[in-house]
């Protein structure tokens, strides 16, 4: 009879078997390694059993050896040696830990933690310590030294603990050896015990153990002067904008701190000095209140208004961003200078440039560009900028140049960015900005800030827009507002500000310094020139002339005032007086009133031939900041009378360079200038107008040459450990961050745009723009929510 199991008996039964015999196989694995485990610790107890009983063998010799070496010394003649004290002291405590280590619960724990009380070398070397408190700090030590740092050093093995033990057992024997063999007395060997290296190491080695911390001065809280002085030097922007002088604010930050100064000097004992760290007040207010806050460990990481998304490019090649406020072929200087401000930073091929240029739409090129000119595209205008500028550099150009959308302001005579800015420079090449006219590309601009954005921006200040405001009507008080306008862009938008020359208004965070350079045509022109007088040739065939933009503010004003005062003294004199503008029609018809010996003709460009046999060039401008055309002049080897003003101050020390004060003067200038001969340029003068001095300049000026070559920028105070930036919040930077973002909003409103003389329309870009630059259309870049 067959016996036919059910179906799920079938399935289940060599599973069963399967389970039962891995259960087995597991069980017999465990026993085979428990056992095993058995056996290793028993070896390695039965190891330290021997060692330990050889320890103690060796104590144990090495002090009947002294006891039988030296049975003769008396208690009066010399103690009982101090290194044989502290080992009988010490052989309880090897006992004891042989006893635990023995002991059958002994376990080994997760970590090794060996701690041995080695508090009878201490009595035993270091006798003099004072008992009741290094007790507590020994203590302290092995409690730090254990647990955390784990009973052993990174990197080394547990046997390192047993070192000591070893070195002591060795130093033990060169004892006992030295014992036997040594004639000297009793008295000199327990000396020459005391004295020995391996014992002066360990009392040095305890006693630095046992050496109380360094009691770290306390750093005096501030107090009330010292903190009315830190707010008002970091409130002087606020301060500047209320129409408070930054000179009074640094007054009464010099008077406060002086005050405090004083009194720290009364309160020195007598025979101690004050040791200034710093040569300023203002170095001297920060390192206090720096140390005070490093002695309380408060770091202070950035705030509210702080952006740390910059991205570090220390690691690449930089990126130089060059943003101006007008384009060739509108011959202004801000259309020249930044164009040979990028062919030479980039021609030194340590950073990448680009070029960010204003883009008008062909209405507004029919009004700004001369001779009709018009782009249709972007392309085109690009090609003609880099053909005008390699004709006269020299050399192959290797920077980008790009557009941003602006338009063209009739009442103001210049050109204003329309949008924000800022989102035509990639992030990836965020990383320095130049602002050409930094007050004017900011006036209404309305999107991210350019420090948020930028590791470094740099702004560099062409024009004396106060002056050409006063000129205008109700200019008084339009200049006032226009004042503390461009110290507010300025202050929140720049980290640091080039002014041309002092002829421009005081801004935060400027420095004055000419960072241009002339065309190095007119250099040539000038070499020529010199060349041919060398020759005997007759160079200058003609008399004076004048050349600029045909409007009042550029020079005319003062000219035609000048030559009908003084129209008896410079009787036979004839001026030549060459430009274009929108007053032609006006200083034209002054001139034929007066009677003035003036011919007018049209504007052409400075390196024209029909110029080259002039001798004198005429500049009575007292509106220009820095004025091209002297420099390009004196460059040519001609003389130059110019008035004696601030903006003129780079050019004194050439010395055909003739300066006047008064009409007098200008009059007895004119006639030393016809009468004798310009003096030729030598090397130093020749470099000094090139725009390789001129680029050197303004990467010294800037701090460029250090950041473009990833050095860090240190003070005093970092020099001594104090790192202002990680220890202290900044005021300023607060203050600044205030005012951009108050700046934000009132240029976000349309109609405080309008009342401030905006524009319209300039808040974003127009659909024109968004076709001429293919950009997205206003529409999508700048939605519109209605609910």
């Amino acid at each position: 009879m067959i016996n036919i199991k059910p179906a799920e008996a079938r399935a289940t039964a060599p599973g069963t078997a399967s389970s039962a015999s891995i259960v087995s196989f597991i069980s017999k694995g465990l026993r085979e390694m428990r056992t095993s485990a058995d056996a290793d610790f028993e070896l390695l107890r039965n190891r330290a059993n021997s060692i330990f009983k050889l320890a103690d063998q060796g104590v144990e010799h090495f002090i009947n050896s002294a006891s039988f070496t030296v049975p003769t010394v008396t208690a009066s003649a010399v103690s009982t040696p101090a290194e044989i004290e502290f080992v009988k002291k010490l052989r309880p405590k090897i006992s004891e830990f042989r006893r635990a280590y023995s002991s059958p619960d002994f376990k080994w724990g997760t970590k090794g933690k060996l701690r041995i009380d080695l508090s009878a070398f201490r009595n035993a070397i270091a006798p003099d310590v004072e008992e009741d408190s290094e007790s507590e700090r020994w203590r302290t030590w092995r409690r730090l030294r254990f647990t955390e740092g784990g009973g052993k050093e990174e990197g080394h093995s547990g046997e390192s603990s047993w070192e000591p033990i070893k070195a002591f057992q060795t130093r033990c024997k060169e004892i006992e050896a030295e014992l036997k063999t040594t004639s000297s007395s009793p008295a000199e060997i327990l000396e020459g015990i005391k004295n020995s290296e391996f014992v002066e190491k360990v009392k040095s080695s305890l006693k630095s153990i046992c050496k109380e911390p360094e009691e770290t001065k306390e750093v005096p809280p501030l107090d009330v002067p010292e903190l009315l002085a830190y707010l008002v030097r970091q409130s002087s922007p606020f301060l500047d904008q209320l129409g408070i002088r930054r000179e009074i604010s640094d007054k009464i930050v010099e008077n406060l701190v002086s005050k405090r100064k004083n009194q720290m000097l009364q309160s020195l004992p007598e025979g101690e000095s004050l040791i200034v760290a710093s040569d300023s007040i203002s170095d001297e207010l920060d390192l206090r209140i720096a140390t005070v806050l490093q002695s309380t460990g408060h770091s202070y990481e950035g705030g509210f208004w702080t952006d740390s998304t910059k991205k570090n490019h220390s690691d690449g090649k930089r990126h130089v961003s060059i943003i101006t406020t007008a384009s060739l072929p509108w011959m202004t200087g801000t259309a020249v200078n930044p164009l040979f401000r990028a062919a030479y930073l980039a021609n030194t091929a340590k950073q990448n440039v680009t070029l960010l240029v204003p883009w008008l739409c062909k209405s507004d090129q029919e009004l700004v560009y001369p001779n009709n000119l018009t782009f249709s595209s972007a392309e085109e205008q690009e090609n003609y900028m880099r053909n005008w500028l390699e004709e006269r550099i020299g050399f192959k150009t290797n920077f980008k140049i790009s557009f941003y959308p602006a338009k063209f302001s009739k009442s103001r005579r210049s050109i204003i960015p329309a949008g924000d800015t800022t989102q035509f420079i990639p992030s990836k090449d965020a990383d320095i900005a130049i602002l050409e006219e930094p007050e004017h590309l900011n006036w209404y601009h309305h999107g991210k800030r350019w420090t948020d954005k930028f590791n470094h921006v740099v702004g560099i200040v062409h024009t004396n827009y106060l002056e050409y405001i006063k000129r205008e009507k109700n200019g008084a008080l339009q200049a006032f507002f226009v004042k503390h306008i461009n110290n507010w862009v300025t202050r929140v938008y720049c980290h640091k500000v080039l002014r041309l020359s002092a002829a421009t208004q005081d801004l935060p965070k400027s420095t004055i310094c000419n960072v241009h350079g002339v065309n190095p045509k007119f250099l040539k022109i000038g070499d020529k020139i010199a060349a041919d007088r060398e020759r005997g040739e007759q160079v200058f065939s003609k008399g004076a002339y004048f050349l600029g933009k045909m409007v009042w503010a550029k020079g005319y004003r003062e000219l035609i005032d000048l030559l009908s005062k003084q129209k008896k003294d410079l009787d036979g004199f004839n001026l030549d007086a060459f430009g274009n503008g929108e007053d032609a029609h006006e200083v034209q018809n002054a001139a034929k009133r007066l009677n003035l010996n003036v011919n007018f003709m049209k504007g052409r460009d400075h390196a024209d031939d029909s110029l080259h046999g002039y001798k004198v060039f005429i500049n009575p401008s007292v509106s220009d900041v820095l004025c091209t055309a002297t420099a390009e002049a004196l460059a040519m080897g001609k003389f130059v009378v110019c008035a004696d003003h601030p903006s003129n101050e780079f050019f004194r020390a050439f010395p055909n360079c003739l300066t006047y004060k008064s009409p007098e003067e200008f009059v007895a200038k004119i006639k030393e200038a016809m009468s004798s001969e310009p003096q030729p340029l030598t090397p130093e003068q020749r470099y000094k107008l090139s725009w390789e001095a001129a680029t050197q300049r303004f990467l010294e000026f800037s701090d460029l040459d250090k950041i473009l070559n990833n050095e860090t920028l240190l003070d005093r105070r970092n020099q001594k450990g104090i790192v202002k930036s990680t220890s202290m919040p900044n005021l300023g930077e607060m203050v600044d961050g205030s005012l951009a973002f108050a700046h934000y909003c009132l240029t976000g409103n349309e109609f405080l745009r309008l009342c401030t003389g905006a524009i319209p329309g300039t808040r974003d870009y127009s659909k024109e723009h968004s076709n001429d630059l293919h950009l997205l259309p206003p529409e999508v870049e700048n939605p519109v929510y209605t609910w």
